[in-house]
């Protein structure tokens, strides 16, 4: 039960104490990641305060409830953007990318209820994920070519390979067999969510 003293309108006070563990100053309880990661999912703003120093560390429990969802296999952002996303770190254009990614997921946000129902509407009108796997295709497509955006330099041409045996012909059947297999676990995720609907 929530204390009444709590202001709605202002983020609920999260304490982290030296012996890691966090603590709900509105709950009067102690939490953990799995608390603070639903909260997220429910819509409740929170901020984590260092008990000791009073320092606002949001930013990295944030970071460490997607270490944790990544590390039980819930694996959403792919190596080559988490790559990509690295080489930024100390690049010029490091200061554009906080605002770039949170207008990207907004967007995002905005058209995610659409692209449930088109998911949806795939799925009852034709099992088969053609349109999944295009949608899929345009997506990856679409943050790449955002990545190379904020990478101009880095991407260079790469000359046509000789033999369909070539290194970079294999490396790319792997990267296909890798957008397969995260396409299969997408297409449980979906089904599970079209069945919960």
């Amino acid at each position: 039960m929530a204390n009444k003293n709590v202001d709605p309108d202002q983020p609920i006070i999260i304490k982290k104490y030296a012996n890691r563990r966090l603590y709900n100053t509105s709950k009067s309880s102690y939490v953990t990641l799995e608390h603070l990661a639903q909260m997220v999912r429910d819509g409740e703003d929170f901020v984590v305060n260092d008990a000791k120093s009073g320092d606002d560390i949001t930013r990295s429990v944030l970071t460490q409830i997607i270490f944790e969802e990544e590390a039980k296999g819930q694996n959403m952002l792919p190596t080559n953007f988490l790559r990509q996303l690295i080489r930024l770190y100390g690049d010029t254009l490091q200061g554009f990318v906080p605002g770039y990614l949170d207008a990207s997921m907004d967007t995002f946000s905005r058209n995610q209820e659409n692209m449930r129902a088109q998911v949806r509407t795939a799925f009852e009108a034709n099992p088969a994920i053609a349109n999944f796997e295009a949608m899929t295709r345009s997506n990856m497509e679409w943050f790449e070519n955002t990545m190379r955006m904020f990478t101009p330099f880095a991407t260079a041409v790469a000359p046509a390979p000789d033999t369909a045996d070539s290194p970079t012909e294999k490396a790319k059947d792997v990267e296909l067999d890798d957008l397969k297999s995260q396409l299969a676990k997408m297409q449980d995720q979906l089904s599970e969510l079209v069945r919960k609907s």
